[in-house]
């Protein structure tokens, strides 16, 4: 299936870009030459990449983190600088840290387990299964499990729980393997890591070698039109290869001879998409859903060019304001700590310039990254418990996704005049007399 540009002065651009500008990249998926940019971040290190002391003087490694958005399927991408196997060797995310998260994932498997009628003959497969912050939920409630997890360290988390993990990447030949050991999947399971993926192609058409024929793929991933609309810039980051709408996730699905038949929106990571996929040859209709979300991408602009041209200022116009924020604050001699150490923290942190000149410290509930330095800006990770220590006059949520955990969590920082700063969509500064 092929996109057309809905209005032909786009079409007329493009094929002036085509004349005048050297593609250095093809799409992932559909090979078509990456001509128009989304947002150039500039030279960063991997999200991931924690320091401990002993290493701050050490050589850091600087990848360019520039996003292209596809004229053919619409995927947005960033080039694969960054090999996943470097990434995950020794991850340092664990799912099981956000509360809200988990109590996400086990309401997931409740209603699953309804839908499907899982019970103790059916088999759960989840890809990219982190520390079992998922299949828990199924493993106590008698339904068997698989997880996948490239990650040794968080696959032994996982392991530790009664959740069977096999550590490996995920994609045609592991497939192929499992059901040549007679493992076929009634529901397959990937929360935020479709776009982990540099190799989609292989991954989809894994998803649907270990589908049973009328089994049931669930995809959940961020949805780019909340990126767009919210400006959330902070979510690209080097292991996020790509960025997805449900316009191009069916295109991708098709391919592989997969149906999207329905599709939730959870408020999760600031907005995502959870895509409901059967084989195409189970004839499954698709819910109403499906076409509703796909309206608002094309009434939104996701099938155009315009609304990825115009994302670039909004993501410089948060940077002017929380720089501004912060050194207005700093010249008043207010105190500035942080709250987590995500990865789209330091996408947010390196890319605006904030450093210890202006956090004295930022916190994190994972002990894993306690005593180490975010990447690039070498700001130091404490636990929680240091900042009611420290009571600073300001706290900068860097997983702003979760705020509302977060100030729950805080709430008693209050009495002593803390306040939260959200950076994203807008700045924004909550007293601690209004609701938290």
């Amino acid at each position: 299936m092929t996109l057309l540009l809905h209005s032909s002065n786009n079409q007329r651009e493009l094929d002036l870009g085509a004349q005048y500008h050297f593609a250095p990249h093809r799409c992932r998926f559909c090979d078509e030459p990456l001509l128009v940019d989304l947002v150039d971040l500039g030279m960063s290190p991997p999200c991931e990449a924690f320091l401990r002391p002993e290493q701050l003087e050490d050589k850091e490694a600087y990848y360019p983190l520039k996003v292209w958005v596809c004229t053919k399927c619409f995927l947005v991408q960033i080039a694969k600088y960054v090999e996943p196997e470097h990434i995950f060797d020794e991850y340092a995310y664990f799912s099981s840290y956000s509360t809200s998260w988990v109590a996400h994932a086990a309401r997931y498997c409740d209603a699953m387990r309804s839908r499907l009628a899982l019970g103790p003959r059916s088999l759960v497969v989840e890809v990219g299964s982190n520390d079992g912050y998922l299949l828990q939920h199924f493993v106590a409630q008698g339904v068997p499990v698989l997880g996948i997890e490239p990650a040794a360290n968080v696959a032994a988390a996982a392991i530790r729980k009664g959740v069977r993990t096999q550590v490996a990447f995920f994609g045609r030949d592991l497939a192929e393997e499992l059901v040549a050991a007679g493992f076929r999947a009634d529901l397959i399971v990937g929360n935020n890591v479709l776009a982990q993926v540099p190799d989609l192609n292989d991954f989809v058409s894994g998803l649907a070698i270990l589908i049973k024929p009328g089994g049931t793929i669930t995809l959940e991933f961020p949805h780019l039109q909340k990126l767009l609309s919210e400006c959330q810039f902070d979510t690209i980051y080097h292991e996020h290869y790509s960025y997805f709408s449900l316009t191009t996730v069916q295109l991708i699905a098709a391919r592989h001879g997969l149906d999207v038949v329905d599709v939730d929106e959870p408020t999760t990571h600031g907005g995502s998409l959870r895509v409901h996929l059967c084989p195409a040859a189970a004839r499954r209709q698709a819910g109403k859903a499906v076409e509703r979300v796909l309206d608002r991408e094309r009434e939104f602009g996701l099938c155009g060019t315009q609304v990825y041209r115009a994302f670039t200022e909004d993501v410089r116009r948060i940077k002017r304001e929380l720089l501004s924020f912060l050194i207005a604050a700093k010249n008043d001699r207010k105190t500035i700590c942080g709250y987590g150490a995500p990865g789209k923290g330091n996408t947010l942190l390196n890319y605006c310039g904030v450093g210890v000149d202006f956090l004295d410290f930022t916190v994190d509930r994972n002990p894993h990254k306690h005593g180490c330095f975010t990447p690039g800006m070498h700001i130091p990770i404490r636990a929680v418990e240091a900042l009611y220590e420290a009571r600073p006059d300001y706290v900068l949520i860097l997983p702003w996704n979760l705020k509302h955990e977060i100030a729950r969590q805080l709430r008693h920082l209050a009495e002593s005049g803390s306040k939260l700063v959200v950076p994203i969509p807008e700045l924004a500064i909550i007293d601690p007399e209004g609701e938290w």
